[in-house]
């Protein structure tokens, strides 16, 4: 099958690592993918940002900004358009992204079979978190690029609830998860290599990845740290980077634990796995309650002990019996089961072995996920070719029952 797979990431990180990691699945399965997308992105190195689209952002006024990235799906319809007459791609695959209306024009013009890879409830996050000055005309694009996809594909049962109230039905909507490359479902030791170039052979290590925000709530970590009994020995080992890392130094030195809490900083993504694999506690302090996080599925997959809130886009992957969940609404929650997992080997073996076992049995890697769109690309070449409407309900929900992820 040719797959026409476009998408507008512009920065090099999480975002950047799923868009690889599934063109790569799709092309080990024996299909031609050609990817239209910023250039920008396959030359920069791993958690840098957009560059020139990053300042834009910073210097404009959000009402300007968000009209030029409207504009923007002029610019991408052309490329997409050639990419089309050159290939002649049999289906289209889009990573959603706001304001962005290239694939649906593609798909009115062409015929092609199109589903909507959705991430996050961009209107509503961008409201949230980083301001929206349009926010009817996002709303209106958002509702009109979800409903003209053939198949819409959110990461989580509760940002299917989302995609559902902006009016898709549910028959057009299945669950992918985020997942995991085959290097993590593979026998990579313990760390070892790691644990000794920062001095941890004998320690216990708490560890976290990623980009680091200030609503993590790591300092809460370094707390914990300061406060433990010496004999524990325990360190804090944060792999990345990001606009918390500053304070986050600030707190470690202020409460005389520097040389306890270790800041790796942007690792290159094939070290990844021996760092993780680094761990004793895996943790996931907070959570954006629609996402499906990608370091979730490493640290599952390696068999990590994770502590995670008990929320449920969380629970839709994990149970009790395979982390150590809490309520996120208690204050002290976290630091209590930070606690019981350092105080118990067994309970920390225990629940890695579950969560990698969880893994395997949701089939949560990105062949997996591959293997799923290529068979919804064929199910939507078949309808059109017959009756020319869905027949097949392909929404699948997780551990919960209702669309939001709260029944």
């Amino acid at each position: 099958m040719k797959i026409l797979y476009h998408h507008r990431v512009a920065s090099k990180d999480g975002q950047a690592v799923h868009i690889e990691e599934i063109v790569a699945a799709l092309r080990e399965a024996g299909h031609e993918v050609c990817v239209i997308g910023p250039a920008s992105t396959q030359k920069a190195e791993f958690g840098a940002d957009s560059g020139k689209v990053a300042s834009l952002k910073r210097l404009l006024p959000a009402s300007l900004y968000e009209l030029l990235e409207l504009g923007y799906s002029a610019l991408a319809f052309l490329r997409l358009w050639k990419a089309y007459r050159r290939a002649r791609p049999d289906v289209l695959y889009e990573r959603y992204n706001l304001y962005l209306l290239a694939g649906v024009w593609l798909k009115w013009l062409t015929g092609l079979p199109m589903l909507l890879e959705v991430n996050a409830p961009l209107v509503h996050e961008r409201s949230r978190f980083g301001g929206l000055a349009n926010r009817r005309l996002a709303a209106w694009v958002e509702g009109l690029t979800w409903r003209a996809a053939d198949r819409v594909l959110p990461v989580t049962n509760v940002l299917a609830g989302f995609v559902q109230k902006a009016g898709v039905p549910a028959e057009r909507i299945t669950i992918i998860q985020n997942g995991i490359a085959k290097e993590f479902l593979a026998d990579v030791g313990h760390g070892t290599a790691i644990r000794r170039r920062y001095g941890l052979d004998t320690a216990l290590v708490l560890g976290f990845t990623g980009f680091v925000r200030e609503w993590h709530g790591l300092e809460r970590v370094i707390e914990f740290v300061a406060t433990s009994d010496a004999h524990l020995n325990l360190h804090f080992l944060v792999v990345g980077d990001g606009p918390a890392v500053p304070e986050l130094r600030r707190v470690a030195a202020a409460r005389g634990v520097e040389r306890r809490v270790i800041f790796a900083g942007l690792v290159p993504r094939q070290e990844i796995v021996d760092y993780v694999a680094a761990f004793d506690v895996a943790l996931q302090p907070q959570v954006v309650p629609y996402a499906s996080p990608l370091k979730l599925f490493e640290y599952m997959a390696l068999g990590r002990a994770i502590v995670a809130p008990r929320t449920p886009n969380i629970c839709e992957v994990l149970d009790e019996s395979e982390a150590m969940l809490f309520d996120p609404a208690d204050s002290v929650a976290f630091a209590r089961a930070i606690a019981q997992l350092c105080a118990d080997r067994d309970l920390r073996a225990r629940l890695g072995r579950a969560a990698r076992a969880a893994v395997i049995r949701q089939g949560l890697t990105w062949a997996n996920n591959a293997s799923r769109i290529v068979a919804l690309f064929q199910l939507l070449r078949d309808e059109r070719g017959s009756a020319g409407r869905f027949t097949e309900a392909s929404y699948r929900p997780g551990r919960n029952s209702s669309p939001s992820g709260q029944g």
